[in-house]
Formats: structure tokens, sequence, C-alpha cells
């Protein structure tokens, strides 16, 4: 295994310090509450067609 890849792997995904045990794959409990908020907050996307809008009230009113 490439030794950089290693390092980077050790790394928390927010702000590259080193990981901690207790919060793996974070640093800390501030770097996994902000990832976490990322996630509330719709800051984390996955790519998929575009909802309508229209057809989702439809279903609403149906149900």
């Amino acid at each position: 295994m490439d030794m950089s890849m290693s390092r980077r792997a050790n790394q928390c995904p927010l702000c590259k310090k080193a990981q901690s045990a207790d919060f793996k794959p974070f640093c800390s409990q501030g770097c996994k509450d902000r990832d976490l908020l990322k996630w509330l907050d719709e800051g984390y996307r996955l790519a998929g067609p575009a909802a309508d809008y229209q057809d989702s009230i439809d279903r609403d009113e149906r149900d």
C-alpha cells in the first residue's frame, strides 16, 4: 500500500487532523457533529432526477 494513501486513511475527512479512536473516522466530537449537520441541512446530496412538486402533492391528496 502506498504510504500517502495510508496517511490519508487516518485523517479526519473534514479537517485532515489525525483520527481519534473515540470519534473514528473523525478527529473530535466537533467534526462529527459538523458532518451530521451537513447531512441534516442537505449539504450532502445524491444525484438523481428532479422531483416533480405537483406529483408529490397529488400523491399526498390521494392518501
